[in-house]
């Protein structure tokens, strides 16, 4: 039965058990923490086999060239290959860099406010405005880039086929609107795929900024929660079939794969905009860790390599999922107070509760001891304004802790609704 069609009495019942259980709930002094997408150290674990490479005397990738020193600004074709048949991308359209693609997002957007990008008629920097479009709920990194160069954020729902692309193409229409985030395969935090409708209209599109980008970030390419891995389409290719060559900055990397803080990024992208970037790198430094480069490749062997890697990552994550929807559905299912994704990969689940609430549970939830993502943080600037969205992230902790972290959770939402409902 909704929230909303228990009579009075039955609604101050269920209040006074909420209450008690969530004073229960504090008095346990609980220090659980569900706020970022961090591999747990089981599934660090999986790829330790990497400190061991590339192994004595293998310090030559496929050329022959001696990995350990400097130069080659594009990495080692070793990596690049394989990474490239695991995006299904051509080769010759990636670059492999260090270990994180965040910080090569950091610098396309900078450059191109400092220099302009291949396309541009003057630097960013010279525009009386800059606008940029964000999916929400979307990935507060991604907003936090634009938010630093003081770009205007304009949001536009993310719909279960992907964003809403006739409101992106109407935008897409000022000259002013220079690009947007995409997260298009098991989104950050919402777990939607882009749908090929949706992606052949952004290949597409006409636009007024003639310097327009879409940042493709492909973090979760391979990151399926179950054995059936999803189709990556090929944007470099499509985009320049649309006649578009340059609309995409594609990005990816082994953050969530191997070792988070030590692994490779990628960027593919058209042979006009790496050659602009690679102006620009060149001048930056010399040339990434080719030596950890080499060392991924010989670990993964190929694209079936990295597949079998992720079938592992499935069975560690796969049961703190299901934990987080059971408990959902079992606690909340009933009153209709909240609506929650079930995605099938990614890293995260999105959590909608009762308009005006979501602030409300992240306070409580901290008062119990249990850390989540502030409300409002898939939302540029911070701000969420129905103030209804959680962003759960169950990856880190093991699972009873996410059992009894969730079911924390669930007792803050209800407890916020009661509030809200004035019981």
């Amino acid at each position: 039965m909704s929230l909303l069609e228990l009579a009075p009495d039955e609604l101050e019942q269920l209040a006074a058990d909420v209450r008690a259980r969530y004073d229960a709930l504090k008095a346990k002094n609980l220090n659980l923490d569900l706020t970022r997408g961090k591999p747990s150290s089981e599934q660090l674990d999986f790829s330790n086999d990497l400190l061991e490479l590339p192994g004595k005397d293998a310090y030559k990738d496929k050329t022959g060239a001696d990995v350990r020193n400097y130069g080659n600004l594009q990495g080692i074709a070793d990596i690049r290959e394989l990474w490239a048949e695991v995006l299904g991308v051509d080769a010759a359209n990636v670059i492999a860099g260090d270990a994180s693609s965040l910080n090569i997002m950091f610098d396309l957007i900078s450059w191109s406010f400092i220099f302009g990008n291949n396309d541009s008629e003057r630097p960013w920097r010279e525009e009386d405005v800059v606008k940029w479009i964000c999916p929400v709920p979307g990935y507060d990194r991604h907003f936090g880039i634009t938010e630093k160069f003081g770009f205007e954020m304009v949001s536009v729902p993310m719909l279960e086929n992907g964003p809403d692309i006739d409101a992106i193409e109407k935008l897409a229409q000022d000259p002013q609107v220079k690009g947007m985030w995409a997260v298009p395969i098991f989104g950050n935090p919402t777990g939607i795929n882009y749908s090929r409708e949706v992606t052949e209209r952004l290949a597409a599109m006409d636009t007024a900024a003639p310097d327009f980008r879409i940042v493709w970030d492909n973090a979760y390419a391979v990151h399926s929660l179950t054995d059936e891995f999803p189709d990556n389409p090929d944007v470099i290719a499509l985009s320049a079939e649309k006649g578009h060559p340059n609309r995409f900055w594609y990005m990816s990397s082994t953050s969530k794969i191997t070792h988070a803080g030590s692994g490779v990024s990628f960027f593919a992208s058209s042979k006009e905009n790496l050659d602009w970037y690679a102006s620009v790198a060149g001048i930056r430094g010399i040339g990434p860790n080719k030596v950890n480069q080499l060392a991924h490749a010989k670990y993964f062997h190929d694209a079936e390599g990295v597949r079998a890697v992720m079938r592992k990552h499935a069975g560690s994550l796969a049961p703190k999922f299901r934990s987080v929807i059971e408990i959902l559905q079992n606690r909340l299912g009933e009153y209709n107070v909240a609506s929650w994704t079930e995605p099938e990969g990614g890293y995260f689940i999105s959590l909608d509760v009762i308009d005006g609430t979501a602030t409300r549970v992240w306070e409580l939830a901290k008062e119990a001891g249990i850390t989540l993502t502030k409300a409002g943080a898939a939302f540029p600037y911070g701000h969420d304004p129905r103030d209804r969205h959680i962003r759960l992230a169950p990856s880190l902790p093991p699972l009873d802790e996410v059992t009894e972290a969730m079911d924390g959770v669930a007792t803050c939402v209800l407890l916020a609704a009661v509030e809200k409902l004035g019981a």
